[in-house]
């Protein structure tokens, strides 16, 4: 393909040989120079290029450097774009204005927040700081609410940075994420206008308010926002589908002038909407900026064709897109299979025995992930992970034996093995209303005394034991004691039973620890004992968690990658496992009942397919049963199910226990 744009003229001339370095659709985009554009980037198409190549181009063509605006999703991003513009082209480079939607808002308000009312001298709030505020406020209206439970510090400041970032009064963020906070909406909303008021009054400002602040300061104050546009006269964005409503509004207002509007992304790897981001934005792109150009990188530089084939199916299930048809020059390839599993624990053996043989293959565990919905969706695979010795990492959520409600519900289990586990019996205690440290200390002194481990509960006559905050562990011991130990299921079952109002009180996301809950009492199930239940659990907990955020440096060529799709999104591994492609796992329950949150559950199946460069796999047990819902699960993803045999190959697993030993396919 050859592009015919007149500043085709100047190419033999350059500094950078554009033609032999990019494909035509790149290509075409670098030398794309006036008027809006909208670059749809594929997975794997070579989108950083394309922008880097792109800022080069217009410096060389002899834009100045300071009126070229890149705005990125984080300062680290656009400093590494920027680094290779300088090493492509040269030093002028440096002098690209480059940086986040955050950073620009604060450079801008800076100098101008008196023009809106708001001290021109204020200072930025962390979200420590912020949370630190609310609570302070919050002290009054917990006050009011003693008789239940009111959203803690960190839940309302989620609560209002949603609010913000969404474009959504508070009422309906409440309602449509935190339903069971319903109750307490009014107040809510009155503590936001006191934090509110609250900032203004101390002369600062939160993450968020810097971009509502720009919002409002560009369409209130007409000469500053002619001013940002004429000093920025070509403006980059990447990761457009990531942005939010006020970020776009932003882009229009300085950019609806000069209409010199770059942005690149893909609408087929949105899914971030829980933070804010909002998928019209890039799909509207061409109606805010009329005329505007749409470029397609098609070419993908990461997997092979069978792998591209499948996700190229993948997305082409979703309703709202723009249509785009993945390729690669890289022939062959094995075609993606879909592994289906008679429960759980088998879908967990296969994986080890398939990156055992894939090992052997000389692939190194680090460039292998296993990759998921929901962080408790490998609960089952670290605990084969860690029988088998193998070492992995996991990123995106938080590991098994690392999150309090999982530790809470062991603790009391570990109790009943062992009635004389003071470190279990204090942490259970003081789960209690009234029971600090100090009582719980005595009330494990006095069980100790009465003898008989936890029975003391019920025959001594100890102040401390007697007192009535005492009396639903009392019930739940001798629930307990009538289960037989060799029924770990129904022993987990009740402790969560006893358990989940004590986690309503204590946690604003209640809903999602229940589930996390749900998840382990399946676990327990399949074991004989409680003992042999607690033993695992013990001898090799998972290690420390890492950052939420997979990166080159911290990626270890000698262990496993266990990420959430969300963390793995722009990274890539050469053999893929996506765990639980289930109807009801992934695509989530909860996601079934919206056609939007499902379309996103659909991008999300893409991305993860998308971070497989030579082997990719869908697992998912033949059955599963859902205890939130009292339901079968027992159809692999949607998304999947029904792609055709030469596109995505079925395995099916019959008659496992569990144990290695069977046939793989390759």
């Amino acid at each position: 393909m050859k592009h015919h744009d007149p500043s085709r003229r100047f190419l033999p001339e350059s500094a950078v040989d554009y033609e032999s370095c990019l494909n035509p659709a790149q290509l075409e985009a670098v030398l794309t120079r006036e008027g809006p554009l909208l670059v749809v980037a594929g997975a794997g198409s070579g989108k950083t290029r394309t922008v880097t190549y792109r800022v080069a181009r217009l410096v060389e063509d002899g834009i100045p450097p300071s009126s070229i605006l890149l705005l990125t999703f984080t300062r680290k991003a656009s400093q590494e774009m920027l680094h290779r513009c300088t090493e492509l082209l040269d030093d002028r480079c440096r002098r690209v204005a480059g940086g986040t939607f955050h950073s620009f808002a604060h450079a801008v308000l800076r100098r101008h927040a008196g023009r809106i009312g708001f001290p021109e001298g204020y200072a930025i709030v962390d979200r420590s700081d912020a949370e630190s505020l609310i609570a302070a406020l919050r002290k009054e209206f917990h006050s009011r609410h003693r008789e239940r439970s009111f959203p803690t510090k960190k839940t309302l400041a989620d609560i209002f940075s949603r609010s913000v970032n969404k474009g959504r009064d508070v009422q309906d963020i409440v309602l449509d994420e935190y339903p069971h906070l319903g109750e307490d909406i009014e107040s809510i909303v009155e503590l936001q206008h006191r934090y509110a008021a609250s900032k203004m009054e101390h002369r600062v400002v939160d993450y968020d308010d810097l971009l509502l602040l720009l919002e409002r300061l560009l369409r209130e104050a007409q000469d500053i926002r002619a001013k940002s546009a004429e000093t920025y006269r070509y403006i980059l964005v990447d990761e457009y589908q990531d942005t939010n409503i006020l970020q776009a509004k932003i882009l229009h207002l300085i950019g609806a002038d000069h209409r010199n509007v770059m942005v690149v992304g893909d609408d087929s790897q949105s899914i971030y909407a829980f933070r804010g981001a909002n998928f019209e934005n890039i799909m509207r792109f061409p109606e805010m900026f009329p005329g505007t150009r749409i470029i397609k990188l098609e070419e993908n530089y990461r997997s092979t064709q069978p792998i591209l084939d499948v996700t190229n199916a993948i997305i082409a299930q979703a309703r709202r897109k723009f249509t785009k048809h993945l390729f690669t020059r890289n022939a062959g390839g094995m075609v993606p299979q879909l592994v289906q599993t008679p429960n759980e624990k088998s879908q967990s053996r296969w994986v080890i025995d398939t990156v055992a043989q894939l090992r052997r293959c000389g692939i190194r565990l680090g460039r292998i992930a296993v990759l998921f919905r929901a962080s408790y969706h490998s609960f089952d695979l670290e605990i084969e992970l860690n029988r088998e010795g193998i070492a992995f990492i996991k990123v995106g959520g938080f590991k098994f034996m690392e999150s309090a409600h999982v530790k809470d519900v062991l603790a009391h289990l570990r109790v009943l093995a062992n009635p004389y586990d003071r470190i279990s019996w204090l942490r259970i205690l003081m789960l209690l209303d009234r029971i600090g440290p100090k009582t719980a200390q005595a009330a494990y002194d006095a069980v100790v005394r009465v003898g008989r481990g936890h029975e003391g509960l019920f025959a001594g006559k100890d102040r401390c034991i007697v007192r009535k905050e005492l009396d639903g562990l009392r019930d739940l011991f001798r629930r307990l004691e009538a289960i037989p130990r060799s029924h770990p299921g129904e022993l987990g079952t009740a402790v969560l039973a006893y358990y989940k109002p004590l986690a309503e009180k204590m946690y604003d996301d209640h809903p999602r620890r229940v589930r996390d809950l749900e998840q382990l009492t399946a676990i327990m199930e399949r074991y004989e004992s409680l003992e042999s239940f607690l033993a695992d659990m013990a001898l090799e907990p998972p290690t420390a968690a890492a950052d939420n955020h997979l990166t080159g440096e911290w990626r270890d060529p000698d262990r496993l990658t266990l990420s959430t799709v969300h963390s793995a999104k722009g990274l890539e591994w050469d053999a893929v496992f996506v765990l639980w492609a289930l109807d009801g796992r992934f695509p989530s329950q909860y996601a079934l009942e919206k056609e939007k949150d499902l379309e996103e559950e659909l991008r999300l199946m893409y991305v993860a397919a998308t971070r497989a460069r030579e082997r990719l796999y869908f697992l998912c047990p033949a059955y599963a049963f859902d205890r939130a819902t009292g339901t079968v699960l027992n159809r692999p993803a949607r998304f999947v199910a029904d792609l055709p045999e030469n596109l995505l190959e079925r395995v099916y697993l019959e008659g496992m226990d569990g144990s290695s030993g069977f046939e793989m396919r390759w």
